[in-house]
């Protein structure tokens, strides 16, 4: 597989100078001031990535929410990639995922306290959010590092740790949306998903691949999952319990959740296109791949965000349809407090924007 991807990237090399120089005509005219980026009055923050998805923007945003949304007005900004609606869709409260996006829906079940907005130019959605009685204080953008029509206070940037931007090359040759120079906009950048074990001679070598520059800080973090949480009860269950998954997923890179179940218990595979839309001989086919599985402790389980789109699948009521919740831990680097850096920027931005 990897031989043909490489096949492949090489007859693409020209596409890649072409997508590569309308990328940077593209950054040059916001630089330059030619295309117009926006600040506003509420502090935001930018969530985004330089590669094509599977760096753990969520789990990201979730815990910016968490830290955050107890003490500020806060609304969530997405394009809501692959909604059936289109322009700007502020939620009602029915956390629809066909409405705002797979991700947008399971946010706002979890933060019923945020105000998740969706639409393809943010600066519409902002627009809007900043009109109403109580506007919010605090926007969190979701997936907004190549939006640059809004200028974010913070941009915090993500990167895989076993995916580095920094060994990575522009589409269609690499993975990346846009140069490595780009990181450049960046205040804060995040490496994701390391491993459990990971000690100060990786950290140095990873930072002195990313070529960080002085104004900005790295932090590390890693992956929590939680206890197993019915579909249809809301019931909490431990995965120990169980001897036999199928897992059902449709993200970027199923492969770490794949590795965790198969240090627990038997597990059998079934994967879809990230952000997949399920149809009905999709649910037939997890229905049927289940009931040939062996044993009697045997269960489905799938992402929070799959769950945003099988909930409410009729043939899937009867069958034990759990959610693996996961969490991200963010690890303080040896000057600075992650958690502190964030409360400590929206705290003295809040304070400057309200003395405007």
């Amino acid at each position: 597989m990897a031989s043909f991807r490489k096949t492949i990237s090489w007859v693409l090399f020209p596409l890649t100078v072409w997508y590569g120089v309308g990328v940077w005509i593209r950054n040059l005219l916001f630089d330059m001031g030619f295309l117009r980026q926006r600040s506003f009055k509420a502090t935001t923050i930018s969530v985004g990535n330089l590669a094509c998805g599977g760096t753990g923007k969520t789990p990201h945003v979730e815990y910016l929410l968490r830290l955050l949304a107890n003490d500020y007005r806060t609304a969530l900004v997405s394009r809501g990639y692959l909604r059936h609606s289109k322009g700007l869709v502020v939620n009602d409260g029915s956390n629809d995922a066909a409405l705002l996006g797979d991700e947008p829906a399971m946010i706002a079940s979890k933060f019923p306290t945020v105000t998740v907005a969706v639409s393809e130019k943010r600066t519409v959605a902002i627009d809007h959010l900043l009109s109403q009685q109580d506007p919010p204080q605090l926007i969190i953008l979701d997936d907004a590092y190549q939006h640059r029509y809004v200028k974010p206070h913070l941009n915090i940037l993500l990167t895989d740790y076993s995916h580095l931007y920094s060994k990575d090359h522009v589409l269609p040759f690499g993975d990346l949306r846009e140069f490595r120079s780009g990181r450049r906009r960046a205040n804060i950048i995040i490496v994701t998903k390391c491993p459990e074990k990971f000690g100060s001679i990786e950290r140095r070598d990873v930072l002195q691949s990313l070529k960080k520059y002085p104004y900005q800080k790295v932090f590390f973090s890693s992956v929590r999952y939680g206890d197993l949480v019915s579909l249809t009860t809301g019931q909490q269950a431990k995965l120990s319990d169980y001897s036999h998954v199928l897992l059902v997923a449709g993200i970027a890179n199923p492969a770490p959740l794949l590795r965790y179940l198969r240090r627990n218990c038997k597990v059998t595979p079934l994967f879809f296109p990230d952000h997949h839309d399920f149809t009905s001989a999709d649910i037939e086919r997890i229905v049927s791949k289940f009931n040939s599985l062996s044993g009697t402790r045997r269960i489905i389980v799938t992402t929070e965000k799959d769950a945003a789109r099988l909930s409410g699948r009729a043939a899937l009521e009867q069958l034990p349809v759990f959610a693996l919740p996961i969490e991200v831990a963010v690890t303080s680097n040896e000057n600075y407090d992650f958690d502190e850096t964030i409360r400590s920027f929206v705290a003295e931005n809040s304070h400057f924007q309200s003395c405007l």
